[in-house]
Parts: C-alpha cells; sequence; structure tokens
C-alpha cells in the first residue's frame, strides 16, 4: 500500500460523518449481491488493502500515462452501468477498474473518504492512446445515455449531460514527495521531468498537449460550483461534497444586499440508498425549516429557493456566530459551569420546541448549533429532518451522537427518543469538554467531574439510558437544568 493510501485510511478514521446503520433492506441486499456477481465476472483481479478492483493486471504494454475516461455512476444505477460497459470494454481487452463494493462506491461518492475530486469515478478506464480514448468515449457515452449519475469535481465532460468524464493524468503509480515531505501521485511532462498529477481545477488538460476530444464534444469542467445567474453571489465556499455546497453568499435582491447563507442540493449527488440525493435533502430541509419557523422555533430564515441546470439552491439567513462545538474544541480547559448550565438549558429548550412542533431533528449536536454574539443558540442542518408522525425508514445521524437501538432492526425508526439520546451526548460534550468518538454509555457520566451537580449528572444518565422510553423529553430536561 502506498503512502497516499496509508494517508487517505487514516483520514477516513478521523471523519466524523453522516452514517446510516440500520440493516440493508432485502432490495439493498439484492442490489449489493448483484454487484459482487457483476465483479466477478467483469473485474476478477483484487488488490490487497485497495478499494479497487481490475478487469486484469497491468502489462507491460499499458502506458504510464495518459487520457482517462471516468464513467460515473450512483450506488443505484452502477449495476446497470456494469451490464452495459462491462462486456464491451472486456472483448476489447480495456483496462478498467471500479470500487470493490457498492458500500465503498457510497463512501466515494460522498467526497468524504477519498476526497472532493473522487467523487463519481465509478469507473475508471485506462485507453491505449488518444485516438483509442475519444473511440471508447464516443462508445460508453452511448450505452449509458439517460442512466443516472453525479457530476465528476475537476474532470471534463465528454459531452452535455454525459456520464463520461476524462482527464488526464497517471495510469502507473509513480509517487514524488512535495516540499512538506508529503508524497503525490506524478506524471511526466512533455521533457519527461515528474510533475505532480493535479486533480483540481483546470488541470484535467495540460496546456502542453492536444486535447483530442475537443474537436468531438463541447468539453465542460466541473468545479464543484455552479455559474448562477441570480441575484445571489456566492463568495465563499464553507464546505463541499458530493451532495452539494454551503457557500456564503450576498443576496442582491433586499432592498439593501444582505450576507446570507447558499446551499446546494445537486441531482443524483450523494444518492443514498433510499434513492434520495442532493438535490431532494435540500428542497426538503426548505420545508422543514419554513414549517419549524411557523411553529415559532429560531430556526435560520428562508429567503428564496431556485433550481440551476437541476440543481436546487436554498438560500437562507447567515447566523453569525461560531457553533458549539468550534467553542469546544478552542479552549484549553472545558467550559464554566454557568456556561455550560446556560447552553444545556438553550439546547433542551430549542429540542423541545422542535417535537413540540411535530419533528424529529435527527442530527442534535454542538456542530449544529449556532451560538450568536449576544450567547443564544439557533439550530441549523435540518436535512434529515422528519415528522414525529411519519417515520422515517431511513436512519439519519452522525456517529458519537446514535443512540443504541439503532442496531436493532425490530425497534421502529426516527422517534423522539432518537433526539433525547443526541442531547443527552451534547450535555455530556457540554460538562466534559470531551468530543466523543465511540457511542457514550450512561455508565460513562460517572467520569465527568465532581463539581457537576448531581442534577445534572442523573438526567444525562437518563437522557442516556438504552431503553428509549426511559428518556425524559428535553422540555422536562430544560426545565431540571434551570433549578440547578
Amino acid at each position: 500500500m502506498g503512502t497516499i493510501e496509508r494517508h487517505k485510511r487514516r483520514r477516513e478514521k478521523r471523519i466524523d460523518v453522516d452514517v446510516a446503520v440500520n440493516g440493508y433492506s432485502a432490495t439493498t441486499q439484492q442490489l449489493i449481491a448483484d454487484w459482487e456477481r457483476l465483479c466477478a465476472r467483469f473485474l476478477p483481479i483484487e488488490t490487497k488493502n485497495s478499494i479497487w478492483r481490475f478487469s486484469r493486471q497491468l502489462t507491460s504494454v499499458d502506458p504510464e500515462q495518459g487520457w482517462k475516461l471516468h464513467v460515473s455512476a450512483t450506488i443505484l444505477s452502477a449495476n446497470q452501468v456494469l451490464t452495459r460497459i462491462g462486456t464491451f470494454l472486456r472483448d476489447q481487452n480495456i483496462l478498467f477498474k471500479a470500487t470493490r463494493s457498492l458500500e465503498e462506491l457510497r463512501k466515494l461518492n460522498s467526497g468524504l473518504y477519498y476526497g472532493f475530486s473522487q467523487i463519481g469515478k465509478t469507473f475508471t478506464i485506462y485507453p491505449i492512446d488518444p485516438r483509442d480514448a475519444v473511440h471508447l468515449a464516443r462508445k460508453l457515452h452511448q450505452l449509458t445515455l439517460e442512466l443516472p449519475a453525479p457530476i465528476v469535481p475537476y474532470d471534463l465532460r465528454f459531452r452535455k449531460k454525459s456520464s463520461v468524464f476524462y482527464r488526464y493524468g497517471g495510469f502507473k503509480e509513480i509517487e514524488i514527495q512535495n516540499e512538506d515531505g508529503r508524497s503525490t501521485f506524478a506524471i511526466r511532462d512533455e521533457q519527461g521531468a515528474l510533475i505532480p498529477d493535479t486533480r483540481t481545477a483546470n488541470h484535467a488538460a495540460p496546456n502542453w498537449l492536444a486535447n483530442p476530444f475537443l474537436l468531438r464534444s463541447m468539453a465542460q469542467s466541473h468545479t464543484g460550483t455552479s455559474p448562477l445567474q441570480t441575484t445571489v453571489r456566492a463568495f465563499e465556499a464553507l464546505s463541499q461534497r458530493g451532495k452539494g455546497g454551503v457557500y456564503r453568499a450576498v443576496d442582491l435582491s433586499a432592498n439593501a444586499p444582505r450576507l446570507c447563507l447558499l446551499k446546494e442540493g445537486r441531482r443524483h449527488g450523494e444518492t443514498d440508498w433510499d434513492g434520495r440525493d442532493g438535490h431532494w435533502r435540500v428542497r426538503h430541509e426548505g420545508r422543514v425549516l419554513a414549517r419549524l419557523a411557523s411553529a415559532g422555533v429560531t430556526v435560520p430564515q428562508v429567503y428564496t429557493s431556485f433550481t440551476v441546470e437541476s440543481h436546487y439552491y436554498l438560500v437562507t439567513e447567515y447566523i453569525e456566530g461560531d457553533n458549539l462545538q468550534a467553542l469546544l474544541s478552542a479552549r484549553q480547559r472545558k467550559l464554566t459551569l454557568t456556561q455550560a448550565l446556560q447552553f444545556g438549558v438553550q439546547a433542551a429548550k430549542l429540542l423541545g420546541k422542535i417535537h413540540a412542533a411535530g419533528w424529529v431533528w435527527r442530527d442534535c449536536k454542538p456542530l449544529n448549533l449556532i451560538r450568536t454574539k449576544s450567547n443564544q443558540l439557533r439550530p441549523i442542518d435540518f436535512e434529515g429532518a422528519c415528522l414525529i408522525t411519519r417515520p422515517d425508514p431511513s436512519a439519519w445521524g452522525t456517529a458519537g451522537y446514535a443512540p443504541p437501538e439503532w442496531l436493532d432492526d425490530s425497534l421502529p425508526p426516527s422517534r423522539e427518543p432518537e433526539d433525547l439520546f443526541a442531547l443527552g451526548v451534547t450535555l455530556y460534550q457540554l460538562f466534559s469538554g470531551e468530543i466523543p468518538t465511540t457511542r457514550i454509555r450512561a455508565s460513562t457520566v460517572k467520569k465527568l467531574d465532581s463539581k457537576v451537580p448531581i442534577a445534572v449528572r442523573k438526567i444525562i444518565s437518563a437522557l442516556l439510558n438504552p431503553h428509549p422510553q426511559h428518556r425524559p423529553r428535553a422540555f422536562v430536561v430544560s426545565e431540571i437544568l434551570k433549578g440547578v
């Protein structure tokens, strides 16, 4: 395993991500089994400690570098794509690879585990020469027409709405050392010198090479942002992942320009087993915010929404301040007891209002609680929220805040007690200063400083109770903390 691969695997362990831990449905299990069967047929070569499977072994005839093709797919369309392209590529003896499992593809398309630039690179094809690359791209485009696929960031698109993307890069793994001591993949320039194989914007086609695709396609580069021809002007990317980006922006439609938050939901971006993609998530969040605001919950105000190139954009109030996670991480010591109580009361009261409005938040955590300049907490991020009366069958949440019942498929999903457990973890974090890396249990509360009042320790233990029906309601928690 190369230096870069080891770095990626270490990084994977550190990322705090949305997780789906419920057992797979029968449909999903069938998709997974079909993928394994297709891989055994078309991608028989497995490599130890790699997420990839190959169609054949690399040979001395295969070039060291050249024009790579990427055929994009979602976890729901990947089987169809492999069925359509597998026979063609095998019959042509073309070297290609794909992820070893659909679960690895789900992680790849999230942009969190293997890097934002890897999104959509379900299949990588290695043509022999430029002429072969264009021929293969044309054929693969025809075979995969109309199949859902996320955009591959930083690659060039073979044709408009095509699932086929391309870039120039290395076929064989050659690493060089950067000035900071880290390794990076490399290619040779026109003089034969090794240079970084850069996989960012504007590097898909080297300026020292003729692009063989330009006469046959309208190449489109994708940087992860969309050129929005609206009154909203994005000027800073706050985050980027498969389902879309979040940007700080200026809304010019108001009487006076105002700072706002622009949230992007990409069509086919980070499609999950239930078929929901970034487009669905952001549009759903807009509806939830409107309903919660009408019920008096201090969620971000929705200014407007619009669609560009089938991607959905939500424009909301920008809340000035830091999230509680940043506050806890920045401090050398934990919060004072007074501060922890103040924020604990507010968090519990906010959650109580969300429940009273008929909703389960499903992502209660310090990262989603913004502390304003006046020390008030404002909740954000409601992509996974669902009605209490209409439980969502798909699990949603963050590792470390997930309740133990997520592992029990016999229990109904998306219930109010899930939020209460997450509130318990949040309170433990406020009073201990520790960021959860594994599931916190009620017994963990014994580790809290003895200066933490017994009433606080008891209520946190109650929220972390492994039996969901025994967790106290959020409003009860806020009243108990107020009385401390």
